[in-house]
């Protein structure tokens, strides 16, 4: 999932308190550490986007309508909103390293809590492991968008954001097509629907194993980055943080191009998040691709393949073309491929949806820099600020949810497609440097 949030910014002084850059020397002399932080992006990437390989197999054994699965996002997303500013000040004491360790551990103690959740076979139990891996997550985040921002010169800071955020998408790439084969292929020759009573119970225990198993290994490899980085937790010399209020951040908003560019990243993860959510789900559909629901979840690579191919290229065309105005071209692109996949039905159907994340590539990076273009030592409160804007994703998909209960899947699409024309909107708003 394209994300990212945290204490500084891509502007006109490096965030952070490390001082002045200037010309084409790095913001920080850190060598090698680009790659830690690449790593970063990944592992939160990857883990975010099993939520949509997790949620149809939570729908089953749930028997839950659209809605109700879709609260796996909503507690999954709501710890951005929760957790992204008091997080943001416990960065600032530990400092960035230590921070990143913090969230790693917090996120094995969310892949742990799976165990208890699958005995237990109650949803709301795995609603809480999500919400306390999805604080591990947060906390990574707010490490991992300021470090790639400072570990460069400021002229090559779209492109360079946009360039970490490929590996993001490498995560959500190769996750969740792993994750499909262990968790959606399943062999139970019953549903959840066809069971009660004890049987129900044993059965949900049984098919949610797969998902332990799958968050048992994350766990692990969890244990062993976090081993590394905090053999690395000293690497940043004369870190130095602003300490600010909440009230400074919430200020921000009243600057148009600021306020503007916060809601557009709410509204972004909502969509990208609500598609996502939903796709294995409509790609079963007999008159899309009539798939079985592992073949679906596969096809979700290719979803957020499309980011990441996407990325590659975007970070090239940034040095060439305006930022603001690439943004609304791709913004429309994602519109027309919904227009076309909701009124179309097989291969266009299925394959146009997919393809919106193509143009998500960019999305996320852009409007996080062009939001807090030139907000000097407010940069802090600004990327918090966009740090909880990512709560769009516990939002806009509950809401989706709802309207495909209520309509269809294909009618729903019109609110992520009412989402990309704001951000469209943005761009050219945006289009000139603040």
């Amino acid at each position: 999932m394209a994300l990212g949030g945290g204490l500084g910014a891509p502007s006109g002084s490096a965030a952070g308190g490390f001082g002045e850059s200037a010309g084409d020397a790095p913001q920080v002399d850190a060598p090698g550490l680009n790659y830690f932080v690449f790593a970063l992006f990944f592992i939160f990437g990857g883990i975010t986007s099993l939520n949509d390989v997790i949620i149809p197999k939570l729908k089953e054994l749930f028997t839950l309508n659209f809605f109700e699965a879709s609260l796996v996002q909503f507690w999954f997303f709501i710890a951005y909103a929760l957790v992204g500013i008091p997080g943001a000040r416990l960065v600032k004491r530990l400092g960035y390293m230590r921070g990143a360790v913090a969230g790693l551990v917090t996120m094995m103690a969310g892949c742990l809590l799976f165990i208890p959740a699958s005995q237990t076979a109650l949803f709301p139990m795995f609603l809480f492991a999500y919400f306390i891996l999805a604080t591990g997550v947060v906390l990574v985040q707010i490490v991992a968008n300021p470090l790639i921002s400072l570990l460069g010169p400021e002229r090559t800071t779209h492109s360079r954001l946009t360039f970490a955020q490929a590996f993001n998408s490498l995560g959500t790439t190769i996750f969740p097509y792993v994750g499909a084969i262990l968790i959606l292929g399943s062999l139970a020759t019953v549903t959840a629907a066809e069971l009660s009573g004890e049987a129900l119970a044993a059965y949900r225990t049984a098919e949610s194993q797969a998902i332990v198993n799958g968050y048992l290994g994350l766990a692990a490899a969890l244990a062993v980055v976090a081993g590394v980085v905090w053999l690395f937790r000293d690497r940043l010399k004369g870190e130095k943080h602003e300490q600010t209020s909440l009230a400074d951040g919430l200020a921000l908003l009243k600057r148009p191009r600021f306020g503007y560019g916060a809601a557009c990243i709410f509204l972004y993860v909502g969509a990208e998040v609500a598609i996502g959510s939903f796709i294995v789900n409509y790609l079963m559909q007999a008159e899309v691709l009539n798939l079985p629901e592992q073949d679906a979840g596969k096809l979700i690579s290719l979803y957020w393949g499309g980011a990441l191919v996407g990325r590659f290229i975007g970070s090239g065309l940034l040095r060439m073309v305006s930022p603001g105005l690439l943004l609304a071209t791709v913004a429309a692109g994602a519109i027309t491929l919904i227009a076309i996949s909701a009124n179309s039905t097989g291969v266009v159907a299925g394959y146009s949806l997919l393809a919106v994340g193509l143009m998500n590539a960019i999305m996320f990076p852009t409007i996080f820099s062009l939001a807090c273009e030139k907000l000097g030592p407010r940069a802090a409160d600004g990327s918090g600020i966009i740090n909880v804007a990512i709560c769009g994703g516990a939002i806009i998909p509950p809401m989706f949810g709802a309207l495909a209960d209520a309509t269809s899947l294909a009618f729903a699409l019109v609110l992520p497609a009412a989402c990309y024309a704001i951000i469209a909107g943005f761009g050219i708003f945006a289009r000139r440097p603040a």
